[in-house]
């Protein structure tokens, strides 16, 4: 079997929780859910898979999570473990390649076409990380092989926890054909709505329809849902790229005008940014809202602060000062709200600066 492109999707298994498990025997066997208290308005960040059996899930709300299982057992974020525990697991990548794209603490894609054991054959090469990273951490690791690297990250994601997935090549199609379409990377709950609506709800039924029709109802990005459908993709990896914003936004189905009810959603989106910046392993000074009216205009405004912030709650504080201070809310209905961290970096690479703010439009 001739693989011309070899991409292996590294994806550790329930990693904060698991790292937990591994350093506290008493919790092993046990629902355990790494998050904020459930007192306090915390937010899960992840959750062993004893606990995932209760519906509990990542960015849920904790107070959330411990309805769903009362006796899950919380433990607050170390993330001077994890990012430890993360810096070996790297490492341990890039004595196979140096193509290497670490896209959080505990998830990874390899180029493996050009390896330092020489092995022909990628789904060896697989199972020889996974054996590698579990010997050096006691955590185990799904890996998901393919030709392209978000048919890897799909497979990977089959049969965890400790799997390994292959999708050989010409087999994409027959892989992708009865999966959901949300399974697909950038799709949505609106994108899913909006194919549901054209009646595609599975890959197969998406790769039915031209590329024309899709271009027609989604732009460009019809393009490369049809491209996907085929298990297409041009993308390769990126050794040392690194995300300049991470944000989050919602568009509401109906507008809202009372300021309660915004300063409601900006928490949760905050709580929700903050949790995914944690997990990721990064920092950063400048706090964006995004705010699009009902008329659909649509502004961004800004500030940049000394420090980064170090809980969700000063990311919700800096936001909120902006949509009251900043925006019309209150006197104009609002469809569309975010809130995002942007000049991202790794935590201990943050200097202080003198606090800016400053107002994009």
């Amino acid at each position: 079997m001739i693989w011309l492109k070899k991409f292996i999707h590294i994806d550790m298994d329930a990693f904060f929780a698991a790292v937990e498990q591994r350093d506290r025997p008493e919790l092993r066997g046990k629902p355990v859910i790494v998050g904020g208290d459930p007192r306090s308005r915390g937010v899960v960040s992840t959750c062993s898979y004893e606990a995932r059996k209760f519906g509990i899930h990542s960015a849920m709300s904790s107070a959330q999570a411990r309805r769903l299982c009362p006796e899950g057992i919380f433990v607050p974020p170390d993330f001077k473990r994890y990012g430890a525990a993360s810096k070996l697991i790297m490492s341990i990548l890039r004595t196979y390649t140096p193509l290497v794209e670490q896209v959080s603490l505990d998830e990874a894609y390899l180029d493996v076409r050009e390896n330092r054991l020489k092995l022909q054959d990628p789904v060896q090469l697989a199972g020889l990380i996974k054996q590698h990273i579990f010997g050096a951490t006691r955590l185990t690791a799904s890996a998901g092989v393919a030709t392209a690297m978000f048919l890897a990250k799909i497979a990977s994601d089959f049969k965890k926890p400790d799997g390994l997935t292959a999708i050989p090549p010409g087999r994409e199609t027959g892989f992708l054909k009865d999966l959901p379409v949300r399974k697909l990377p950038g799709v949505g709950p609106r994108t899913e709505a909006a194919l549901h609506q054209l009646g595609i709800r599975t890959c197969g039924a998406l790769r039915g329809m031209t590329p024309e029709k899709l271009r027609e109802h989604f732009g460009k990005w019809g393009l490369r849902l049809s491209a996907m459908a085929e298990g297409v993709e041009d993308r390769e990896v990126i050794p040392h790229w690194e995300p300049v914003q991470l944000s989050m936004e919602e568009t509401f189905e109906k507008d809202i005008l009372k300021v309660e009810r915004l300063k409601e959603k900006l928490a949760e989106l905050s709580r929700r940014v903050f949790s995914e910046l944690a997990y990721k392993g990064r920092a950063g000074r400048t706090i964006v809202l995004k705010v699009k009216y009902h008329d659909f205009k649509q502004i961004t405004r800004s500030k940049t602060l000394p420090l980064p912030p170090e809980d969700w709650k000063k990311v919700y504080t800096v936001a909120a000062e902006l949509l009251l201070g900043k925006t019309l809310a209150g006197q104009k209905a609002i469809r569309l709200l975010g809130v995002g961290v942007s000049g991202l970096n790794l935590k201990d690479e943050i200097r202080p600066a003198k606090s800016v703010q400053r107002e994009l439009f």
